[in-house]
């Protein structure tokens, strides 16, 4: 009989679970790379999510059998292309992308806030990360590929330990052995190569592989010398080869699976010898079980699921249920779920654990440094069993990570490499995944290079600081969705084709505007007071008559909107107190003066009755509105103007254009710039905005690559440009920025977008400390943040805005979490500019006056400063002995050690154990 069909796993059986244990809420992202978009430790859960640059995280195992939570790490600036968890550490994630960076992450130990900012970043490398893997018995050593080359990563040191040959096309798929001696990949160009990267970085051999060039994959089976590939034949068939890098002149066995167009994502389990392959975009599973020494294919079992399959994981051994004859469980990645799937041995005993279905494992210690095996050492990891009473554990010690495992009971001599005590006590190695213990002046990895790291912290926060840099106050802010009763629904036909220079929308502390797309340009007016679903039938507008440019609501009068026109007209409307009850087809007033269409128009800060507007006639016009006429014109624009800007004092009014170039005006002074300096590169769109006190001018735009980017200017040194630039992702959509002047909070999104970035603003480096990000779940078509006045301080909401759906308009609330809640934070509240209160009337200012506005606080009147609340004493977590004894007399410290050592000795009334034993009758000696 052929040994192999007689193999223990033969009758392994696929289950699938219930809808309850699939792991639903998620959007998976279709992205086109090289990597299975899933990966999987012993803690967590990542998949691609829809949004680019972004990661879904989700625990591995419900928290007390509740429901997941899917979390969201923002990490690179666009798409994530492939990521892999390190094999000793379950919270280090390693991610690349095609914005040309590697990243570590270090995630959290249960479902808290995703880290910010990476641990570590490498980079860039020239061109797009396609893949990379950790190695398998060195800890902090990283292959990456990207381009035609292969990089290995000493992340302790922070630099590359060499950069394997070109492969002559883009790389598809790398792997280790598990060993850690060789590596393999498969490129473009048809061919398999094999690395020994300590001995030189060429290949030391390669073949062809599969004969068409659409992707393959590279695993190795095990610590023997034998390949698995997976690939397309010349007649596009989906086929599995077997090789053996011994006779590495052709494929053992080749076996063709169908025709099918999908890329087959193959795991293979080494220790049961299992080999599951699913095609993306379908939804069927194949499991194999591969014998290098026959060789042999024999397919054990398929299965079918409900939805198609994005990507495959295999969870960690340590991670089965093996009481159940879990060999094996594979998570697939749908359109909206990760569905976990059991590969299951029947047996007649379930209550016992079975030696022959599960041989001991590699456990999670590594087994030598980056550097050790770069310089030749060949340990391997020490192998763990899987049996529950025997399980191998694995704590973590903040600050130092340290990584320690229950000896399990001696069995005899094996020769496995050193054991776990060897290298935990002899040798003193530590993981370059850890902090640098207390008093130690180095750092490593988890030594974030951000503001705010999601790393382990130190042990004080001024430690902390001087390691990590500034972190904003912010940096843990939470964005959130309010609940359904507050929103607006059943919006229908929205105008989503107004310019690139206007917001898409309008609000105040009242009502919102909303463009039409209708006849006659109209304008909806919906009160905030009333939400909730809107009737089917037309509700009253605005007929503005002329297709919608811009429309801005006046700050000093909630009732009176302003909107430009595509036919060089302002109009002004003036909305009923009690809101829009019928059609409005008379405005108010009409400016005119531009002579083609207008650009942008914005309200004075601190004047009423002060309007400015810009116009492809390249003009900026200031008008009085109390009569109606053009009060000044400024000019000195060669081409189309992106934004203008007034400054928080309304003394001045900068403006960016498609020629590059900032321009900052005194509009009483003189109609032309009094300073100009570079702008943005791209001729892509741009805006800007007014920071840290009317200082600095934050401007968001493009490169000359398209990428997304902010720049911080001084006002006062605009020709010496910006002092600082922050690349944050690519997008089509111009950020729109705004500033919250309270808090120093920058908010930045644009249309389209699904991200909502937030940055602390500083005058001194580094200038932006990033915070946390806020993420929906569909893109917005506009993003407007309402008064401040609106906020709930008692929640410590910080900014309110409005989210435009593609049918809702939904409130989103910033808040910062803090524990005294029932205290008002003034630290975080100071008091604020009364903005709905002119400081003085158009016509003062134009005759030269200037004024300012007041500050009111935002304190409720029954809740009391947390700056006056009273301090409470530190608790005394441990109190030394010394300190205990020093607290009783003589007489009492002689009586509780005597007590202490009559109490070891035990009590001298007991029975002796020779009391209870039976003697022998006097008659027996004889």
């Amino acid at each position: 009989m052929n040994r192999f069909k007689a193999s223990k796993f033969r009758h392994t059986e696929a289950r699938l679970p219930r809808r309850e244990a699939w792991i639903g809420g998620i959007r998976a992202g279709s992205i086109t790379s090289c990597g299975n978009q899933l990966k999987a430790s012993s803690s967590w859960i990542a998949f691609s999510a829809e949004a680019a640059g972004v990661l879904g995280i989700v625990p591995l195992e419900c928290e007390d059998g509740g429901k997941r939570t899917v979390s969201q790490l923002c990490c690179h600036s666009d798409v994530v292309t492939d990521f892999d968890f390190s094999p000793f550490d379950q919270l280090l994630l390693a991610t690349g992308s095609a914005d040309e960076m590697v990243k570590v992450w270090r995630l959290p130990q249960s479902s808290q806030d995703m880290p910010s900012v990476a641990g570590l970043a490498l980079g860039p490398v020239g061109c797009p990360v396609d893949v990379l893997q950790f190695h398998p018995t060195g800890d902090g050593v990283l292959a990456s590929g990207a381009g035609e080359g292969v990089t290995l990563w000493d992340l302790g040191q922070q630099q590359p330990l060499t950069a394997l040959g070109s492969h002559g096309d883009q790389l598809q798929s790398l792997s280790w052995k598990p060993d850690g001696r060789l590596l393999g990949t498969s490129c473009k160009d048809k061919k398999l190569r094999i690395f020994d990267p300590r001995a030189s970085p060429a290949a030391s051999q390669s073949i062809l592989g599969h004969e068409h060039n659409k992707d393959s994959r590279l695993l190795w089976m095990g610590s023997s010398d034998c390949l698995i590939s997976v690939g397309f034949s010349q007649m596009r068939e989906r086929e599995v080869k077997l090789w053996d890098t011994r006779q590495f002149s052709g494929a053992m066995l080749t076996v063709t699976l169908d025709t099918s167009p999908g890329v087959a994502i193959p795991l293979y389990d080494p220790d049961t010898g299992l080999l599951v392959l699913a095609g993306k975009g379908e939804n069927l599973l194949y499991c194999f079980e591969a014998a290098p020494t026959q060789p042999a294919l024999t397919q054990v079992t398929q299965c079918r699921t409900e939805g198609s399959t994005r990507g495959l994981a295999a969870v960690p051994r340590l991670a089965l249920d093996v009481m159940a004859c879990e060999v094996l469980r594979v998570l697939q990645l749908s359109d909206t779920a990760i569905v976990p799937i059991s590969y299951v041995v029947p047996r007649k005993s379930t209550q016992e654990f079975h030696e022959d279905l599960f041989p001991d494992c590699a456990g999670t210690l590594p087994a030598t440094t980056a550097q050790a095996w770069w310089a030749g050492d060949n340990q391997q990891v020490a192998r763990v069993s899987l049996h529950p009473a025997r399980r191998h554990t694995q704590t973590f010690t903040s600050p130092v990570i340290t990584h320690t495992q229950t000896p399990a009971p001696d069995t005899g001599p094996t020769d496995t490499g050193p054991t776990d005590t060897d290298r935990s006590e002899g040798s003193g190695y530590s993981s370059p995944s850890s902090l640098a213990s207390p008093g130690s002046t180095a750092t490593s990895l988890s030594a974030s290079t951000g503001p705010s790291s999601g790393f382990v912290s130190s042990p004080s926060q001024k430690s902390l600081q001087s390691i990590l840099g500034p972190s904003s106050r912010f940096r843990h802010a939470q964005g959130r969705v309010l609940h359904r009763d507050t929103h607006l629904t059943n919006l229908r036909g929205l105008s989503l084709t107004t310019p690139g220079e206007c917001d898409g929308f309008c609000a105040n502390q009242r009502r919102v505007a909303l463009p039409l797309l209708s006849a006659g340009a109209q304008i909806a007016i919906l009160e905030l007071s009333k939400p909730g679903r809107l009737p089917d039938a037309a509700v009253p507008t605005v007929q503005n008559g002329a297709a919608v440019a811009d429309l801005c609501w006046d700050p000093f009068d909630p009732r009176r909107l302003a909107v430009a026109g595509e036919d060089a007209k302002i109009r002004l409307w003036r909305i009923p107190e009690e809101g829009l009850r019928e059609t409005l087809q008379e405005p108010e007033a009409i400016l005119q003066g531009h002579t083609e269409k207008i650009y942008s128009i914005r309200f004075h800060p601190v004047a009423s009755d002060l309007l400015v507007s810009s116009s492809y006639d390249m003009t900026v016009r200031i008008w009085e509105l109390s009569a109606g006429r053009e009060a000044l014109c400024l000019r000195g624009h060669t081409d189309q103007i992106f934004s203008l800007a007034w400054s928080p004092d309304g003394k001045k009014l900068a403006t960016v254009s498609k020629d590059s170039r900032l321009r900052l005006y005194e509009p009483r002074r003189s109609s032309h710039p009094q300073k100009e300096g570079p702008g943005p590169e791209g001729g892509r769109g741009a805006r800007l905005v007014w920071v840290c006190g009317g200082d600095y001018l934050l401007v968001s735009g493009f490169d000359s690559r398209s990428e997304r980017r902010i720049l911080l200017y001084r006002a006062e040194a605009l020709p010496e440009g910006p002092l600082s630039v922050l690349g944050l992702d690519v997008a089509p959509s111009t950020l729109l920025p705004f500033y919250d002047e309270d808090t120093s909070v920058v908010f930045l999104t644009g249309k389209g977008d699904t991200r909502v970035f937030l940055y602390e603003v500083t005058p001194e480096p580094p200038y932006f400390l990033e915070c946390n990000s806020f993420t929906s779940n569909e893109p917005h078509k506009g993003f407007i943040f309402l008064p401040k006045t609106l906020c709930e301080v008692r929640e410590v909401e910080f900014a309110r805005a409005l989210r435009l759906g593609q049918s809702t308009l939904e409130p989103v609330a910033f808040s910062v979490p803090r524990v005294k809640k029932e205290y008002f934070q003034d630290d975080i509240f100071p008091p604020t500019r009364v903005w709905w209160e002119p400081a003085l009337r158009g016509s003062a200012w134009l005759a030269g006056q200037d004024g300012q506005q007041r500050r009111a606080s935002l304190q409720p009147g029954d809740m009391t400063p947390v700056s006056e609340a009273p301090k409470e004493a530190p608790a005394r977590k441990f109190v030394p002995a010394s300190v205990y004894l020093e607290e009783k007399s003589d007489e009492q410290k002689k009586e509780e050690l005597l007590s202490a050592m009559v109490a070891r000795l035990g009590n001298r009334d007991d029975p002796l154990p020779q009391d209870s034993f039976e003697g022998v009758d006097e008659d027996e000696w004889d």
